[in-house]
């Protein structure tokens, strides 16, 4: 939701704090950093104390933080490939808090082995669904795509945990997370299927063309 929305916040609601922030003098690489660390504290402090509303709502503050360092650079011409490799960095280490505190409160007064282990579960597949996209781009193939892109993930819980805690009704967190574990899945599966069809075809290409190379040397 973020990313198909990025255009309204960027240029309209989140437009006075990326010039408020130019003036000051601070950088996107910078921005990019709080951003997670408040994101982190959030999600490690308040959620394994059951805080569930205040955590979400800390996070929620400091998660746009990934829109305002974005056009930052933007504006300032300072767009670089350490700054795409620190953004996406750090977003691992923010994902991976946000899920991470919802282990702990799992393991703590959330009291639930299966929700504990569904909350992990969601780390690990989280992680290997990015992974999956830039080790394909590493090797110059494309496994963009699927149900569960980065931005949906963290809306889906955000919200779920936020309006479970409102209204008292914690089944929202839980349905959240089965539907995020089977997305996770799901993406995961569709990437693999993705590169394994470009890498067969780029294989049967070469394969074919070298037999024509040796035939025409001969």
């Amino acid at each position: 939701m973020l990313d198909r929305f990025k255009g309204f916040w960027q240029g309209v609601v989140l437009a006075p704090f990326v010039t408020l922030f130019i003036r000051l003098g601070i950088s996107p690489d910078a921005v990019t950093l709080v951003g997670t660390l408040g994101v982190a504290a959030g999600a490690l402090i308040f959620f394994p104390q059951g805080e569930l509303l205040i955590g979400v709502l800390f996070i929620t503050a400091f998660v746009f933080s990934d829109l305002v360092d974005g056009q930052m650079a933007r504006r300032l011409g300072r767009s670089s490939k350490f700054g795409a490799f620190w953004d996406s960095t750090l977003d691992r280490i923010g994902d991976g808090a946000v899920f991470g505190g919802l282990v702990l409160y799992f393991a703590g007064p959330g009291d639930s082995m299966l929700y504990l282990s569904l909350s992990l579960y969601c780390v690990v597949m989280g992680s290997v669904t990015s992974y999956a996209r830039a080790r394909a781009e590493s090797l110059g193939m494309d496994a963009k795509g699927g149900i569960a892109e980065r931005a949906d993930r963290l809306v889906l819980i955000l919200v779920a945990t936020g309006l479970g805690a409102i209204f008292g009704v914690p089944v929202l967190m839980y349905a959240a997370l089965w539907i995020l574990a089977v997305a996770n899945t799901a993406t995961v599966v569709y990437r693999v299927e993705k590169v394994r069809k470009q890498a067969v075809a780029a294989d049967a290409a070469a394969g074919a063309q070298g037999p024509t190379q040796n035939r025409s040397a001969g």
